[in-house]
């Protein structure tokens, strides 16, 4: 799974330990025992390894000692409930079987009793024989000694912060391209960890289950990741591989890949900076940039609204071109469309700008009747928030103190702007309208307060 470069001597792969992966290859192979003569009301989402209503002795009796050997029954007990009678380690284990479309005894679904059987043999034959192995597979992981990345961080350091112009873009010369492609995640982790990025923010791994195709190591610990399916997790934002176990141990170092994040708009904040390697979500930027070249005197800048499907035209500009997506007066002559896809952008956020686990801290601080006491507390709050998003309001805030300085033109004070962009940047943890309804004087008064003070409190 591990490609090299024109140099071997440039590139030493790690040692993959394969312990585990030849315990997966001794584990028992299912046999199914089938039923002799047909079975009356027999699911017909189980096959001839049914065998009606039979006691676990009976059952037991069936699979005559045969290790991996199986069988289906129904319940003496409660008719309409299903057992999976499996022979494992010279006993018959008897589990209750579901089905939903696809089969499960615990979270892994299958697609067939056979894939079920073979999945929980490989599981119950590793388990026994190594869970002592297993409890201590996160002791001494690879992931904290990539030693043998050294040599390639200083070359694809290079071509990282050579094509950053690009990468932003997502687009990059082939050549680039194709290097990138032969590093696994593990290795373009410590690669992009010791680039010229001077935004490096701390960022979750997003890891989701995954079912891996032929076999795969975990890339912490360097065991196998045993099973037919689900065998690990992965992460969406940078394709780190591991084991779910794993996952626990693994530091928040995750360095998205432009290629896995297919769109800009509804993306976490912070994937999205580190994947473009800004300080700020580039809509952000873009978008500001130019309601300060043509807007600052707009009547009603920001509470006036811009036409629906021209505010969606350009979110599907940026989705699709990113950094390219034209939003020039030649195209879209009205600021206000301008201004309703910013704050969109805002509103579209999975964790808004003032984070849901903030929020109820910046509510009690807006409630401090002492002035002075209040702005202290709402500058602890900030100090809370993660870089990206700090970063992110800080700018916000500057742009937004500078639409308040065309007051007599634009007739936008803070107060105005506090009322437009409270709910547009916080969100209440509690899907309530009642909240809503309650906190929004105090979310008009935070961003009110935050424009007011932007020099003090950034």
């Amino acid at each position: 799974m591990w490609c090299l470069f024109a140099n071997a001597e440039e590139y030493q792969p790690p040692i993959w330990k394969s312990y585990l992966y030849q315990l997966q290859q001794e584990a028992p192979r299912p046999k199914r025992i089938i039923c002799p003569g047909e079975v009356e009301n027999r699911p017909k989402y189980y096959g001839r390894e049914f065998h009606g209503i039979i006691s676990r002795e009976q059952a037991d009796e069936l699979l005559g000692g045969v290790e991996g050997a199986y069988i289906l029954r129904e319940s003496q007990r409660q008719p309409g409930c299903y057992t999976l009678a499996l022979r494992f380690g010279n006993q018959t284990l008897n589990y209750r079987l579901f089905y939903d479309g696809k089969h499960f005894v615990g979270e892994k679904r299958f697609e067939s009793i056979h894939d079920l059987v073979t999945d929980g043999l490989i599981t119950l034959y590793i388990e026994t024989k190594a869970s002592e192995y297993i409890s201590k597979m996160t002791t001494n992981p690879i992931y904290e000694h990539i030693g043998y990345a050294t040599l390639l961080r200083e070359k694809v350091s290079r071509r990282l912060s050579r094509s950053k112009n690009e990468s932003r873009k997502t687009s990059v010369t082939n050549e680039e391209h194709t290097a990138v492609e032969k590093i696994s995640s593990l290795v373009r982790r410590a690669a992009l960890t010791h680039n010229d990025n001077h935004f490096n923010y701390e960022k979750t791994h997003n890891f989701k289950v995954h079912t891996f195709r032929g076999p795969h190591w975990c890339e912490y610990c360097a065991n196998f990741m045993w099973g037919l399916i689900a065998q690990g997790v992965r992460c969406s934002d940078c394709g780190l591989n591991v084991h779910k176990q794993c996952s626990k141990h693994v530091p928040n170092d995750c360095q998205p890949d432009l290629k896995r994040i297919k769109k800009v708009y509804c993306c976490d904040l912070t994937t999205l900076v580190k994947a473009h390697n800004t300080q700020r979500p580039m809509v952000v930027d873009i978008c500001i940039r130019e309601i300060e070249a043509r807007g600052l005197k707009s009547e009603g800048l920001y509470r006036v609204s811009g036409f629906t499907e021209h505010i969606e035209d350009v979110k599907m500009a940026f989705d699709r071109d990113g950094e390219k997506a034209d939003i020039s007066a030649n195209i879209y002559p009205d600021i206000n469309i301008i201004t309703g896809a910013l704050k969109l952008y805002f509103r579209d956020l999975p964790i808004p700008v003032i984070t849901y686990d903030t929020y109820p801290k910046f509510i009690e601080a807006a409630k401090i009747s002492n002035a002075d006491e209040r702005l202290e507390a709402i500058h602890d709050v900030l100090m809370l928030l993660p870089p990206a998003h700090y970063e992110t309001l800080r700018y916000l805030m500057i742009h937004l103190k500078k639409v308040t300085m065309n007051e007599k033109d634009n007739f936008m004070n803070a107060e105005n702007l506090g009322i437009v962009f409270g709910p547009t940047l916080m969100r209440s943890p509690e899907d309530s309208t009642l909240t809503t309804l309650h906190d929004m004087r105090y979310q008009k008064l935070i961003v009110q307060i935050l424009i007011e003070n932007e020099d003090v409190l950034f």
